[in-house]
């Protein structure tokens, strides 16, 4: 039984789809559509040079375009801030005298100690701040 040269390579195609679904790794993905593409080369009447060859270009396009691209759409989402780091540059209301010793704020919904950054500052009850940073369990305000 003699196979046609398109099968291997869509068994390639598969064999590379295996280490992706198994790794994350979309270069894999990326060979396994170079496999494809030399498939229909293949089907085409193509001969094994002008196979290898579509193989090797759309792989290494593949890897050299998307890959830069779905790095830059990863690195370039923003995080969402959790516990503490979800209240920073919030804003608070005064209840207490805040000064660089201390006083109490009202901060997304509870009561919560605070003293000023600036240590010579002061705030008065009824004030808007703007929260800085959470040290222990003090809420840093200006």
């Amino acid at each position: 039984m003699d196979i046609d040269a398109w099968v291997w390579w869509l068994i390639g195609a598969v064999g590379l789809g295996i280490p992706l679904v198994l790794t994350a790794m979309p270069e894999f993905g990326m060979l396994s559509v170079g496999a494809v593409a030399g498939a229909v080369t293949a089907a085409l009447g193509f001969g094994v040079v002008a196979q290898v060859v579509v193989f090797a270009a759309v792989s290494v396009a593949l890897i050299a375009v998307v890959r830069p691209i779905a790095a830059r759409h990863r690195d370039g989402r923003p995080g969402i801030a959790t516990g503490i780091d979800a209240l920073k540059g919030r804003q608070a209301v005064v209840l207490e005298r805040v000064d660089g010793h201390g006083g109490r704020i009202k901060l997304a919904g509870e009561i919560w100690s605070a003293r000023s950054l600036d240590g010579e500052q002061t705030f008065e009850p009824g004030q808007q701040v703007d929260v800085v940073e959470i040290d222990g369990a003090t809420a840093v305000v200006m």
